[in-house]
């Protein structure tokens, strides 16, 4: 399956000069969807991974699916203010301001290894707050997964280090 093929590519999206590379439209596509499920499948299953973190809210999609294949729990990492239990909480930079993910501590296994899944990978700036909370609970970065991949932006200089894996990567215009 030509999988970039299904992902809507948006110009002038969220403002002139960019170019939105729009994975919901995998979702609407179910046979786009199981393979890029399928394909996760494949890249992990021999791999030591303890449970999967999702990144909201695509993540979500992605990591619950590789969760159930692999056997493993799935751990939500949230907006700030979405979560009801005590949480842990990093906070990243946007390009106008910052933003903050929470995990629940009672979830975050310490000892464990977790993957990191998110459905696009820019500048590594979401992954990098969760792989620093996994950390400070005394659990392991296991990978980094996403469907979309924009190494452009240089999120190798933020989480190179975690061996990130993608499906479809794009080198911007």
């Amino acid at each position: 399956m030509n999988l970039d093929a299904a992902i809507r590519k948006v110009p002038d999206f969220p403002k002139p000069g960019i170019l939105f590379y729009d994975v919901t439209s995998i979702f609407t596509n179910p046979a786009a969807f199981s393979f890029a499920v399928s394909k996760s499948v494949e890249l992990y299953k021999g791999e030591k991974v303890d449970g999967i973190i999702a990144i909201e809210s695509r993540g979500f999609l992605l990591g619950a699916p590789l969760a159930l294949a692999l056997g493993v729990p799935c751990v939500l990492a949230r907006k700030k203010g979405k979560l009801p239990g005590k949480t842990i909480e990093e906070s990243y930079a946007l390009e106008y301001g910052e933003a903050t993910l929470q995990i629940h501590v009672e979830d975050l296994t310490a000892g464990k290894r977790w993957l990191i899944i998110d459905d696009l990978i820019a500048t590594g700036g979401t992954v990098e707050a969760v792989a620093k909370m996994i950390e400070r609970q005394g659990a392991s970065v296991a990978g980094v997964f996403g469907v979309i991949a924009l190494p452009f932006l240089n999120f190798a200089a933020k989480i190179g280090k975690y061996n990130p894996k993608w499906l479809v990567e794009y080198h911007g215009e």
